[in-house]
């Protein structure tokens, strides 16, 4: 069976490489172009296009499928395209181009968390359990019926990136079975059932940190949006970058946003309870440890974030 890989982040090269492992003729690859990386901006390939040409797999580069991607994917003559976080939509024309269709390993358990922010959104929303699926893509979002599951449990502290970097690796198993399964004609998709939420793409002010809401909101919203656009507050006037914050019960007599040291710790107030500082990193400067930078400040009295 002849596939069309369509992928473009890191999470999505676990599934190319299950692919090719388990036999799969790789007809292409289609990601997005190449994109200015670092301070210098360097135009660097994809992760998928760069792992593509490790394996001697030709690549589309495509921003958008429009009739000239679609011309050139139908040239191919893939039999099925397995998509996973190509970034763009995937319009009518080019939908129909394989005989089974595009089937989408999506990182939640459909019909929650649609969109494109699953995983960052799930643990914001405090999910206990969540995972992945493969479904057969349609023009809406992520409606399809589906074709198989994984779950995976939210630990206290993961990341969206280490809980996606878990779920890129399970999924990619997900995929590989689902496309034998389709090759074997065995496939049977399963209309989607249960309450619908959306996962909209993550805003740079997604990140800022609201220090009057409760301690609980905030680490779970620190979790989500580590590593990408990142957890910050305002100190000055200025952006203050934070790396994922501890839960502190123990204290709450700090005002929301007021920094104080306790001991090694670094805590701010929130409107319930305390939370500790693990690493920051101040307008202009490196991520440091949290006590760190309170030692290289005059005084924490006057602190308080905003």
């Amino acid at each position: 069976m002849r596939v069309l890989f369509a992928g473009t982040p890191g999470v999505a090269v676990p599934s190319l490489d299950a692919l090719a492992k388990a036999g799969f003729d790789i007809a292409a690859v289609l990601t997005r172009p190449d994109a200015p990386v670092g301070r210098k901006r360097v135009l660097t390939p994809s992760p998928v296009a760069a792992r593509a040409a490790e394996l001697g797999i030709e690549v589309i580069h495509a921003a958008r499928i429009d009739a000239d991607t679609t011309a050139k994917i139908s040239a191919v003559e893939p039999d099925v395209a397995a998509i996973v976080a190509y970034g763009g939509l995937v319009p009518a024309a080019a939908l129909g181009v394989p005989r089974h269709g595009w089937i989408n390993l999506h990182f939640s358990l459909l019909p929650a968390w649609r969109g494109a922010a699953p995983v960052q959104r799930s643990i914001m929303a405090g999910d206990d359990v969540t995972g992945a699926v493969t479904f057969l893509l349609e023009e809406g979002l992520d409606t399809g019926p589906v074709f198989g599951t994984v779950t995976e449990s939210v630990g206290p502290e993961d990341t969206a990136g280490q809980l996606l970097e878990r779920l890129s690796h399970s999924g990619a198993v997900l995929l590989a079975q689902t496309l034998s399964a389709i090759e074997a004609g065995k496939a049977s998709p399963q209309p989607q059932s249960g309450e619908v939420s959306l996962a909209p793409k993550l805003t740079l002010e997604d990140g800022r940190l609201n220090w009057r809401h409760p301690a609980l909101a905030i680490g779970r919203q620190a979790r989500g949006v580590t590593p990408e656009p990142g957890a910050w507050t305002l100190l000055d006037g200025q952006r203050v970058k934070l790396e994922p914050v501890r839960l502190r019960p123990d204290i709450s007599s700090l005002a929301p946003g007021a920094v104080s040291v306790n001991g090694k710790s670094v805590l701010v107030g929130t409107g319930s309870h305390a939370v500790e500082l693990t690493r920051i990193q101040p307008a202009g400067k490196k991520m440091m440890a949290a006590a760190d930078w309170a030692r290289g400040m005059a005084s924490l009295e006057s602190v308080v974030f905003e």
